[in-house]
């Protein structure tokens, strides 16, 4: 079943048994322990835990960046860990928005050209349409005047919003982020944090790992990690319709 063809009322990315070991000369390393989560739409996930409780590792792995050892991944109806190669690489494109903290823009393209890369990449939107998109999506994010200049002119925040910006390019329903806020300051990790509940409040399902434990008023659940395991998951914050109006 496609991701287009997932049930109502099914959670978007549900994960069973999830297990990822790391072979070492001491011994094999457990990143994850064997892990059961279902995320639905319109969450807002922070996922938090020490450094090496197994945050990243689970984000990869829901991204299908890196392959479980053990256990099953369905978002939006596709079975992740069943794809390989090319067929993994078309689905992430178009299912998954990623967004890291340190941006990855390309530092020669434009801002617009960076949010456009996607589009070109997948071919999801007809050549002439890709740069009016692009100018949407800058709007949505709020640096539609910043789409003509290098990644290099914009501030931190700034370069965080156009790498949401060209996260959303291909229309996914799932933004993963991978600490999105670790390179800005205070105020400005909270206009993104803001952002990202805005956009589950349209809907769209966000997973966001972070080392910062204060996301109850921005996220809407909280996943605690430790050793591997989940060692808690709390509803957090309040209902998040028109927190951006």
């Amino acid at each position: 079943m496609s991701m287009r063809e997932s049930k109502p009322g099914d959670p978007v990315i549900a994960a069973r048994g999830l297990v990822k070991t790391y072979p070492m000369p001491s011994g094999d390393v457990t990143a994850l322990g064997g892990i059961d989560v279902d995320v639905a739409a319109g969450e807002f996930v922070a996922v938090v835990g020490r450094s090496g409780s197994g945050k990243t590792t689970l984000l990869n792995v829901l991204a299908g960046i890196d392959r479980p050892t053990a256990g099953e991944i369905v978002v939006g109806g596709t079975a992740v860990h069943e794809l390989k190669g090319s067929r993994l690489a078309a689905w992430r494109g178009t299912a998954i928005g990623l967004v890291f903290q340190f941006f990855q823009l390309l530092p020669t393209l434009t801002v617009a050209e960076n949010v456009m890369l996607p589009m070109d990449l997948c071919d999801t939107f007809p050549a002439r349409q890709r740069r009016a998109r692009a100018l949407e999506l800058l709007e949505r994010v709020g640096i539609r005047e910043q789409a003509g200049k290098l990644p290099s002119a914009l501030s931190g925040g700034q370069q965080q919003r156009a790498a949401i910006a060209r996260a959303l390019a291909n229309e996914p329903p799932v933004l993963l982020a991978d600490e999105p806020t670790g390179n800005l300051d205070s105020a400005t990790s909270d206009s993104v944090l803001d952002l990202f509940a805005q956009l589950a409040a349209d809907g769209r399902t966000v997973l966001m790992v972070t080392h910062e434990r204060d996301v109850s008023r921005h996220a809407t659940r909280q996943i605690t990690l430790a050793d591997g395991l989940i060692s808690s998951d709390v509803a957090t914050g309040e209902d998040r319709e028109g927190v951006l109006s």
